[in-house]
């Protein structure tokens, strides 16, 4: 057997350098490349391994870890989980830095390879800097904590360990069905190590989209479900993009007359004006969807977990409705009692419109026009909403809403808005008219403050001749603003959006609508010296990162700031004071958030009896 002698950090920078995908017949690498943030746990071993492979696997300096990791997510999504990323750190704080963006991928069923440092595997130098000691388990490290939100987790302890486990994570990554974060915990000292390894192990793999087949009777099953409905919604989900089932969900809504409502990483499945479009479902759902799926007889999942922004904290389905869940993972696909197809979407959508077309042509399938006409009413309706709440007043403190038209209005089809916690992603589920399939990345599964800056670097990576909009309140940037100079240091444009309304609006409200009194998210309710908490000129802080930046008032400025900012050939940002009170609720649907049982506060006592009553409205 051939061989050749490596340091186990040689040998998986060799490794993860071999691997590729194919994408509509073209061969690309499967890793666009690693962030790293060096320490003293990964400098010595892969940091000296990634600098003699820079040509083949490209080192990106990020500075922040969750941040650089919360890039590598997002670029892995904006590429439909095609393509991906690594991210390794050094064996302390860098390391659990990396852990709230594990949860994030775990959550999001999307592909990140985190490579954290790790302590001595000999333990002779034991304790060293940065070590988390368990007093009872010399085995446990700071690493542990990936476990929980891995897909697959290994700690070399050897040199020759990565042949086995290095398959099964990219195996891991690039598996439909069990897509998430894969971890291999890296000892400092076993990076180090040689080992003679087969050359075979370093030939170059090139990985394709698995697509899973329906079972014929489960298919069968959801056939006669469909047939015997009158009033059918398609619930389009994240599954739909992942698996390039645009053009099928497309003929099959078409073939059918059957509307479309969309989760927040299904938004965009269908353009906003499309003919069977309902918009957006659930809490943050739009009233044509919410009233349409109230009526419907048949809901057909397709690509979605249904988490309870979805279906309204179990409220969406009545028992009178059967629920068909479409889905590559089992562990989704049998939620909430339904009637599970276990299949990738794009074959499943093709086989469904083929045995129906089958049908049409001999005359036994019977469509209901008016269904679809009512759904498309409820539509017109809602669109007249958005075009009220979207557009301006006059008024220089502009809602929410307003910002979004305007921004929405600036841009151009194939922009990219990038989003995640906080009030915002409501207000783009419902109001932002998305036009091309890729024109929504709206992190919503752990709504995680400070993803948003750091995933538009992320999908700019993916998508470098697209204008990346980052929307972006004052408390998510607060926590998180470090890859404004990351995205300026390697000449990634991203226009950013911060809107000002000095505090957690989206928590203050819905503070104050479970009875409690303001306090602690707005900065006026907080806890601060007789002066007050410092008003933050974000547009100066952007500018000492590298960004150009200006700070506005009212929609005249917000526009013209964006004409500039398209103009611009680097990261710009533009900061404006918002109304942390008015929001679009229109459309929403109930959410379940427990109100105390007991209470001094009158106010809290009466949502406590809105709330038992509402949730007399779950099946169980």
């Amino acid at each position: 057997m051939n061989t050749v002698r490596l340091t186990m950090a040689q040998a998986l920078v060799k490794y993860l350098a071999a691997q590729f995908v194919e994408i509509n017949g073209n061969k690309l690498p499967l890793f666009e490349g690693v962030f790293a943030i060096f320490g003293h746990g990964n400098v010595a071993g892969l940091g000296e391994a990634l600098f003699h492979a820079q040509d083949q696997l490209p080192t990106y300096r990020a500075h922040n870890e969750q941040g650089m990791a919360h890039a590598a997510i997002a670029f892995a999504k904006a590429n439909n989980r095609r393509r991906m990323m690594a991210c390794t750190t050094s064996i302390g704080p860098g390391a659990t830095n990396m852990v709230t963006a594990a949860a994030l991928a775990h959550v999001n069923r999307l592909p990140v390879l985190l490579l954290p440092g790790d302590a001595f595997a000999s333990r002779l130098p034991d304790p060293v800097l940065q070590q988390v000691e368990n007093f009872a388990d010399p085995t446990i490290t700071a690493n542990d904590c990936f476990k929980p939100v891995s897909r697959y987790f290994d700690r070399i302890s050897r040199p020759e360990q990565i042949i086995t486990s290095l398959p099964v994570a990219i195996a891991t990554l690039t598996d439909p069905a069990n897509c998430g974060p894969a971890t291999l915990a890296l000892p400092q000292d076993v990076q180090a190590m040689s080992y003679d390894y087969p050359v075979s192990f370093f030939e170059p793999k090139v990985h394709h989209i698995l697509r899973q087949p329906p079972d014929q009777r489960q298919l069968m099953d959801v056939v006669t479900a469909i047939e015997k409905a009158e009033k059918p919604l398609i619930i389009a989900g994240g599954g739909v993009h992942y698996s390039e089932a645009i053009e099928e969900l497309t003929s099959f809504t078409q073939l059918f007359n059957i509307p479309v409502a969309e989760t927040q990483a299904g938004k965009g499945a269908l353009s906003w004006d499309h003919p069977n479009q309902l918009g957006s479902i659930g809490v943050t759902g739009s009233q044509a969807a919410n009233t349409t799926a109230e009526q419907a007889d048949l809901i057909i999942a397709i690509g979605t977990r249904l988490q309870d922004f979805t279906t309204s904290s179990r409220t969406l389905v009545k028992d009178h409705q059967q629920l068909v869940q479409i889905n590559v993972a089992q562990f989704d696909a049998v939620k909430h009692n339904a009637l599970p197809l276990i299949a990738d979407a794009k074959v499943a959508l093709q086989q469904l419109s083929q045995i129906f077309l089958d049908k049409k042509e001999n005359k036994k399938l019977q469509i209901n026009n008016d269904w679809l006409t009512t759904a498309q009413a409820n539509m017109v309706a809602w669109n007249k909403i958005v075009d009220e709440k979207t557009a301006s007043t006059g008024s220089l403190l502009l809602t929410d809403a307003q910002v979004l038209g305007a921004v929405n209005r600036a841009t151009d089809t194939k922009d990219i808005v990038v989003c995640a916690a906080g009030g915002l992603p409501g207000e783009l589920h419902k109001l932002w008219k998305t036009a091309d399939p890729k024109g929504y990345h709206v992190e919503y599964g752990f709504s995680c403050m400070g993803y948003e800056i750091a995933g538009g670097l992320g999908v700019k990576m993916a998508c470098p001749d697209r204008d990346v909009v980052v929307m972006v309140g004052d408390g998510s940037y607060m926590m998180l603003n470090s890859e404004i100079a990351t995205s300026v240091m390697l000449g990634k444009k991203l226009i950013i959006i911060v809107l000002d309304n000095r505090g957690f609006g989206c928590i203050n409200r819905l503070q104050q609508a479970c009875g409690g009194a303001p306090f602690n998210n707005l900065l006026a309710d907080c806890k601060t010296i007789e002066a007050g908490a410092p008003v933050i000129d974000f547009a100066a802080h952007a500018q000492a990162m590298g960004a150009i930046a200006e700070h506005v008032q009212g929609i005249t400025e917000l526009e013209a700031a964006l004409m500039r900012a398209k103009q611009a050939n680097q990261t710009y940002v533009i900061s404006l004071n918002t109304d942390p009170v008015h929001t679009t609720s229109d459309g929403g649907s109930w959410w379940d958030v427990a109100i105390p049982e007991v209470s001094q506060r009158e106010e809290v006592i009466e949502a406590r009896d809105k709330y038992e009553k509402a949730k007399k409205q779950q099946p169980y």
